[in-house]
């Protein structure tokens, strides 16, 4: 009496006695194999993580290796701009020096020129400075003859001659200065200058 009961309430249910046997088994089945862990894993997603798990440590050595050498590129530029400043610094610092010791080789110059120097014991003083100006890159220029160029030389006298066909120093009055490139002083001279018509 209880099979008829069992089948009767099956049937009330609208279910199949087998389809039923077949679900219990079914899910008696399911648990049993969730608590086993065997879930099917797909190969393509196993062979990403282990790649991923590969390539980790990889792409952080990669990072901290770029950010290594943008730092040392970093301080390769700073050391090289330190050094160009202390280059400028150190040449303003000597044109400033050898600027002020000018009207001094000028008075200098003038005495020579004058005779004023020979046999004396300035001769060799003048010799020395020169020689320390020229260890620094102190250079004089201009002289007679020189063509007239309005960037190192200032012209206080101008004298119209048809000697020359374009401006040319007549005569110094004081010798120009430079330390390597750089003017300190323009030589200031006479000009001859064509004399027109």
């Amino acid at each position: 009496m209880s099979d008829e009961f069992n089948h009767d309430e099956a049937a009330a249910q609208g279910e199949n006695p087998e389809a039923a046997a077949s679900a219990e088994d079914s899910s008696a089945d399911a648990p049993a194999d969730a608590s086993a862990g065997d879930s099917p894993v797909d190969p393509i997603d196993a062979e990403l993580a282990d790649l991923v798990d590969a390539t980790g440590p990889i792409s952080k050595e990669a990072e901290l290796l770029a950010d290594l050498q943008r730092l040392q590129a970093e301080f390769v530029n700073y050391r090289a701009r330190v050094e160009r400043d202390r280059d400028v610094s150190r040449n303003a610092a000597i044109a400033e020096v050898l600027r002020s010791l000018l009207p001094a080789l000028d008075d200098l110059s003038r005495a020579e020129a004058h005779g004023d120097l020979d046999g004396s014991p300035f001769a060799a003083v003048v010799a020395k400075l020169r020689a320390s100006g020229e260890k620094f890159g102190l250079k004089t220029f201009g002289a007679k003859g020189d063509k007239f160029d309005p960037e190192l030389h200032e012209a206080l006298v101008q004298t119209p001659t048809a000697d020359v066909t374009e401006n040319t120093v007549a005569d110094v009055i004081e010798s120009g200065y430079m330390v390597g490139d750089r003017l300190l002083r323009a030589a200031k001279v006479a000009v001859f200058i064509p004399a027109e018509g």
